[in-house]
């Protein structure tokens, strides 16, 4: 009995060491979405209603890992409908604000508001979530990815520890093989799910594959839907002063 009860503590030892850390897990997931250089990208959103395009929208986004903590500085600007181009949004630590040149008056923002669709304010910020949750591993599982391929994965648990995170909890997959990000599931404070989320069409962009569509579903109406598709990819020069609220009606992209 002792042989087996030393055998036993052995096992679930070896299991334990066996098991991925599940910080790290997310950690290298955020690498794969974001370089940790500047960078900038454009992001074309279109939302569709039962499988009909109704509204559109293009941005720039220019982003900026921040010395003090690792998490992105965010600048958005606001390309296409012509209605809002010259409109900007910011992200520096907790704060989000709206910039409109036709007011020139910035305002604070939630990043639960939606944008367009199913995407919110905070889904166009680029993010490091490893910066702004606390990861756990859940299970180890084959999922259906935004291609509708089967793969293995480890399923996280992410809860929110920062007052910026857009999101008070999350389901996330990441693909056992190489870390890649394949699905979310996005909830309020309620525990209602808001959003489900693929990240798919992954492409040699800044120096390694990375995801350039996002599907977002609605987590009431599959059949409300939101595309995010991420293009001109680059590393431009972006000064630190582009992320300081005083600056947004002196911005002129480089």
């Amino acid at each position: 009995m002792r042989s087996l009860f030393l055998a036993a503590l052995v096992f679930v030892h070896l299991a334990a060491s066996a098991a991925p850390d599940a910080q790290e897990l997310l950690r290298a997931s955020d690498a794969i979405r974001n370089p940790g250089r500047p960078f900038a990208v454009k992001v074309t959103l279109a939302e569709f209603e039962a499988g009909k395009q109704v509204d559109a929208s293009t941005l720039m986004t220019y982003s900026r890992a921040q010395d003090n903590n690792g998490q992105f500085a965010s600048l958005v600007s606001f390309v296409l409908p012509a209605r809002d181009a010259g409109k900007l949004m910011l992200r520096n630590g907790d704060d989000l604000w709206f910039y409109d040149p036709s007011t020139k008056a910035s305002v604070r923002l939630s990043p639960q508001q939606r944008l367009l669709g199913q995407a919110s304010n905070g889904d166009v910020i680029t993010v490091n979530l490893a910066k702004d949750y606390s990861a756990k591993l859940l299970a180890e599982e084959d999922v259906t990815d935004g291609e509708r391929k089967t793969r293995k994965s480890y399923k996280l648990g992410l809860t929110a520890t920062s007052n910026s995170a857009t999101y008070t909890t999350i389901e996330y997959w990441v693909d056992a093989e190489n870390n890649r990000p394949i699905k979310g599931r996005f909830f309020a404070e309620s525990g209602r799910l808001l959003k489900t989320v693929y990240y798919r069409r992954y492409q040699a962009q800044l120096g390694r594959e990375r995801p350039t569509e996002t599907v977002i579903i609605d987590g009431l109406n599959p059949q409300s839907v939101t595309l995010m598709r991420f293009t001109d990819f680059a590393m431009p020069a972006i000064p630190q002063t582009w992320f300081h609220r005083d600056h947004l009606p002196r911005f002129q992209p480089e």
